[in-house]
């Protein structure tokens, strides 16, 4: 039986796979130290569960209207416009079920088959998937080391061709918790102007920034770059509200049009009640938000202190989302295997760089406990150590 081409050449997600395997491990009994899952380790907060309970109570347990409830799309309008700069009406917003489901849609109405797609990389790992299911072409431009990761005008401009489409930036990144800064952006969207092409601005980690770095919507750097950017976020990672499936996306009307005649075709809207507690995660006390970035800036500063400790670890200084990726290449093992012999010897999970396109890494988060951390730091290690002796 022959299937869909573009769904066979799909690789699953790894990140996901490592987290099942690390519950797998977890429910047989054994110890595990995870730093693989990009999940907050936190509840979402009570205010926001007493709002959706609320509305089951209160009977909001039918269809939703496929574009997100009024209240939350009006909630997403003020968001905008008050935080980021980004002034849209109600009928530019689409919420669907999770950031992933936006940048799915949006992917999906976008290409047409052959236009290029370009990302910057190191990337978040879904984002090549689904150009390519959409019959587009990922393009790649590496971002150096010297740079802090991120790419330049001038490497963007030397792949760009005539089938170029789109650019993804998303700042702050999955995986290096690089963050743009505003003149780097500028300087981006000049070229995304210049070669007429639309900016997907995934925005999800833009409340986990540190150091004083600002995150700065790329939409909001003049009416040019407005027009052409789609504005991608949701309340997972900000909110704790991972397996809520809430997210959204804003931008010309022409594409968030698309984009909702699709998804009236595919999932439909999402959970209603989960929406009403979504429009209280916007409107009420952000309190909740401020405690969980500061307990993560504690982590990262203690992550960041054991790893450049350790011989054979480069590791740059993040300045957002909840991530590091350390270089781990002086050991002389591809991200897999290093990422499997750690599992294996030491019961300790982290993402291997390559599927986010930079073998020499891995990826781990700190959006876990201190508790973790310091055991995790010992396995890693000890697990260093016995690669040494080895070599």
């Amino acid at each position: 039986m022959e299937l869909n081409e573009r769904v066979c050449e799909i690789t699953p997600s790894l990140t996901l796979a490592i987290d099942a395997k690390a519950k797998a491990l977890a429910a047989a009994g054994e110890k595990v130290c995870g730093f693989g899952a990009g999940e907050p380790d936190f509840d979402t907060p009570p205010h926001i569960k007493e709002a959706a309970a609320k509305a089951l109570r209160d009977g909001k347990t039918k269809y939703a209207p496929n574009d997100g409830i009024p209240e939350l799309r009006a909630a997403i309008v003020d968001k905008l416009a008050g935080e980021n700069k980004l002034v849209y009406k109600p009928e530019q917003i689409l919420v669907s079920n999770g950031a992933k489901h936006s940048l799915f849609n949006i992917f999906m109405a976008l290409c047409r088959d052959g236009d290029e797609v370009i990302i910057p990389a190191p990337y978040w790992l879904s984002y090549p998937e689904m150009v390519r299911v959409a019959g587009g072409k990922p393009v790649y431009v590496h971002g150096s080391v010297a740079g802090g990761l991120k790419v330049t005008p001038a490497e963007v401009e030397a792949v760009i061709t005539p089938r170029s489409k789109a650019i993804i930036i998303n700042s702050p990144s999955n995986p290096t918790g690089m963050v743009y800064t505003r003149d780097e952006l500028a300087a981006l969207a000049a070229v995304a102007v210049r070669h007429n092409l639309i900016i997907v601005s995934d925005e999800i980690y833009e409340r986990m920034v540190y150091d004083g770095v600002e995150a700065v919507s790329i939409g909001s750097l003049g009416s040019e770059v407005f027009s052409r950017t789609v504005t991608v976020n949701g309340f997972s990672k900000p909110y704790a509200m991972t397996g809520w499936r809430l997210g959204y996306c804003a931008g010309p009307l022409n594409i968030i049009k698309a984009a909702s005649a699709l998804q009236s075709h595919s999932t439909s809207a999402p959970n209603t009640f989960a929406q009403y507690g979504a429009v209280a995660a916007l409107r009420e006390s952000q309190d909740c938000v401020t405690q969980m970035v500061r307990a993560f800036d504690e982590r990262r500063q203690m992550l960041l202190k054991r790893l450049t400790a350790m011989k054979g670890i480069a590791c740059a200084r993040p300045a957002g989302a909840f991530y590091v990726f350390p270089d781990i290449s002086s050991f002389g093992l591809p991200s897999i295997e290093f990422a499997g012999k750690l599992l294996e010897q030491e019961k300790m999970t982290v993402v291997p760089g390559a599927p986010f396109g930079a073998d020499g890494n891995v990826r781990l988060s700190y959006a876990c406990s201190m508790a973790n951390i310091e055991e995790g730091m010992v396995r890693l290690e000890r697990f260093i150590q016995t690669l040494r002796k080895r070599a």
